[in-house]
């Protein structure tokens, strides 16, 4: 039997936000049991967890004490029966209250808990049923990974120097290139990108991926090289370039993001009565959504790529696969499908830290005065389009309102705050456009995106907003 302190109980309270594994609930007089059967069958599907009944959902997280299931002994062995699997509840004694803990044990490998059929994860303060996707990798669990089977095997070692471009690979690590041939194979086989079997070198597929001269020398996955496809206007009716990336994803990022930029629509901009020609997007943009783009994809989505689409107006860069995260969440959550991918790619140089390259895409839209990003899910792809620079009267109600939830869920992750004013000078707009900014933030709650900071009670002049799930 667990044995939850209430230091323990004090600790979990000062956790930023709650997790993966972490879950609050006032429930001070009761909890509906139905209600807690899905979050335990959610929270075993996430990795297991916790389920802390008696203190508040939200910073500073105040202790109001639980009278929930006064039989802690009677309702695991119910839970028991509704479920399928133990799940151990606590009554701790804290001096502040009484507080009812659920220790949650997590799914078995390859295995996901339904109930009733429903098989269910949370999304935000919501349980919702899980995606096809996300189930598909669960089942897939336990057995071996697309990315680490062999793409070549039977390899000389020469024949794996020629393959892949391991000058790049040592530059990207910052490590002096080996004097011999053999210190170059031993590094890659450390990176497990290559393996020695008794028939020659075995080359992986993310290997090939990631450092490969020429794609198309890996059939298996030259369908996987990124394409980018450029238009005349504003529609599909002309395309005046289509071209799918010759080098692996390491080696040939930065080349990639050379060659998207080269095609980015020029805008004329007057500074100081001097006329200059600035790109449609700023590079820092692109950079990160393109490395997203191929971090995240679903490789066991056949015959698809990652694609960035050019047009006159705006740029869309989309990946295979439904997103893990809920697309809501983008700005706070991270969760890689191709964790290894990711890791390297980090190590590279090449993406930012866990869950920091989208918050920096939502900055650089703010700091240069763009639209909001739009990220979308459409047939087993992610898209995310973003236009040029737009002034605040040329933007549709729905930008404005993307953008207030999203400048309102960058300051929440910046341990900040929305306001009216911050919000109006994220829009450039002056002091006497306060009544327009105060019709897109209740525009933003009336949708359910945002709601207001209750802390600092019902004054207007000091009124600060937070996103849905904080």
């Amino acid at each position: 039997m667990n044995r939850t302190t209430p230091q323990q109980i004090d600790l979990w309270r000062q956790a930023p936000s709650e997790t993966q594994r972490l879950e609050f609930k006032e429930a001070k007089q009761q909890f509906d049991f139905d209600r807690l059967a899905k979050y335990c069958i959610a929270l075993a599907n996430e990795g297991g967890g916790h389920l802390v009944l008696g203190v508040a959902d939200t910073p500073p997280r105040r202790i109001v004490g639980s009278h929930a299931f006064p039989n802690p002994v009677g309702t695991a062995e119910k839970l028991f029966q509704r479920i399928g699997f133990r799940v151990e509840v606590e009554a701790v004694e804290h001096p502040a209250g009484r507080i009812v803990v659920f220790h949650i044990p997590s799914r078995p490998t390859g295995t996901a808990y339904h109930l009733d059929g429903t098989y269910l994860m949370r999304s935000g303060s919501h349980l919702v049923p899980m995606s096809e996707d996300r189930l598909r990798r669960i089942f897939a669990e336990g057995e071996p990974d697309w990315l680490e089977e062999a793409s070549r095997s039977g390899l000389s070692g020469q024949e794996v120097v020629e393959l892949l471009d391991t000058q790049t690979f040592f530059e990207l690590l910052k490590l002096p290139y080996p004097s011999d041939r053999q210190g170059v194979l031993d590094r890659l086989a450390q990176e497990r990108l290559i393996s020695d079997m008794p028939e020659g070198w075995r080359l992986s597929r993310l290997g090939a991926l990631l450092l490969a001269r020429r794609i198309a020398d890996f059939p298996d996955i030259s369908r996987k090289a990124p394409r980018v496809i450029v238009y005349e206007g504003d529609n599909k009716l002309i395309t005046r370039i289509d071209q799918a990336s010759i080098k692996g994803y390491a080696v040939g990022f930065e080349s990639l993001i050379e060659f998207i930029m080269n095609q980015l629509p020029q805008n004329e901009v007057v500074q100081r009565a001097i006329r200059e020609e600035i790109q449609l997007l700023p590079q820092v943009v692109i950079r990160e959504l393109v490395a997203n783009a191929l971090i995240h994809q679903e490789f066991q989505e056949r015959g698809t790529s990652v694609t960035v689409e050019i047009y006159q107006n705006r740029v869309v860069i989309s990946n295979p696969g439904n997103s893990i995260v809920p697309l809501d969440r983008l700005i706070d959550g991270y969760q890689s499908r191709n964790e290894r991918l990711a890791d390297l790619m980090r190590r590279f140089g090449i993406c930012e830290e866990k869950g920091s390259g989208i918050d920096r895409v939502i900055d650089a839209a703010e700091v240069f005065q763009l639209p909001a990003p739009d990220f979308r899910g459409d047939l087993n792809r992610v898209n995310v389009t973003i236009h040029g620079p737009m002034r605040f009267d040329e933007m549709d109600r729905d930008d404005r309102i993307r953008a207030c939830f999203q400048h309102c869920a960058l300051k929440w992750v910046m341990s900040s705050h929305m306001t009216n004013t911050s919000l109006r000078e994220r829009f450039r707009l002056p002091a006497s456009r306060r009544e327009a900014i105060s019709q897109i933030i209740a525009a933003t709650i009336a949708t359910g995106q945002i709601k207001p900071d209750e802390s600092v009670g019902g004054s207007r002049k000091y009124a600060r907003y937070l996103p849905f799930w904080a």
